[in-house]
């Protein structure tokens, strides 16, 4: 029973390997394991500035902030030339690195609410990324670009939102900005694989550029469900102390 099972998984893992394997070109195949390698190591150096902001290693405070503000923006205008790959990716790992600082303190405190949630988080981001991306992948070529003008706009009126909700401090609006950031995340994953895609095609082969732009999908994501998963572990901590 065990071996037929494990034949019937290698059949399908097989058949859906051909599958990409028929669907993309050889360069364009070569580029996404490129990409998700420096995904990848990216979020292992988020990982490294995390840990070390936690056990009070390396703490850089609003300097890791600044720096990952000026590190985005340089990313952006020191465009790929062919022969600065390595100066823009140690620049990017680099930015992971100094991302997993800014984490640290919200880790630190959800880490003290219930370390459970950390992983919760990390299992339900990887799993959504991992579906997500083989949905792209898999799906009609260029089927989801229309996404990308919408989940702009979309972006815009939460950045708006959260400046008046500053002022007006809304519960119900920073919920709602939250788990309406989630679905958002969730089809920038989308919209950003088929765009990596279509653009490599068309000779844009910035694995830098085209790491980052997963990069913030996924860290955008696994910070939501982190709070998200946080305000309800609260909730239910509140709620035995008051019938104890």
């Amino acid at each position: 029973m065990a071996a037929a099972t494990a034949q019937k998984i290698n059949e399908r893992f097989q058949s859906f390997v051909n599958g990409l394997n028929d669907r993309y070109e050889p360069h364009v195949r070569q580029h996404l394991a490129k990409v998700y390698m420096v995904l990848g190591s990216t979020a292992a150096a988020t990982t490294v500035g995390a840990l070390c902001q936690m056990r009070g290693f390396l703490d850089l405070g609003v300097l890791a902030a600044v720096a990952t503000l000026f590190l985005v923006l340089g990313l952006h205008f020191y465009k790929d030339n062919g022969k600065n790959y390595r100066t823009r990716l140690t620049m990017l790992y680099a930015f992971g690195f100094l991302s997993g600082q800014t984490m640290g303190p919200l880790l630190a405190y959800v880490s003290h609410i219930n370390p459970a949630i950390i992983i919760t988080a990390l299992t339900g981001t990887f799993v959504t990324f991992l579906s997500l991306s083989l949905a792209a992948l898999l799906a009609e070529q260029g089927k989801y670009l229309f996404l990308g003008g919408i989940l702009v706009s979309v972006v815009n009126t939460m950045a708006l939102l959260s400046l008046f909700n500053m002022l007006f401090q809304s519960y119900v609006v920073q919920v709602t900005q939250l788990y309406v950031g989630v679905f958002v995340m969730a089809a920038f994953i989308v919209y950003d694989t088929q765009n990596i895609v279509q653009k490599c095609r068309h000779g844009n082969r910035d694995v830098v550029q085209h790491a980052l732009d997963l990069f913030f999908d996924v860290l955008s994501m696994f910070r939501r469900l982190l709070i998200i998963l946080t305000q309800k572990e609260e909730r239910k901590q509140n709620e035995r102390r008051r019938r104890n």
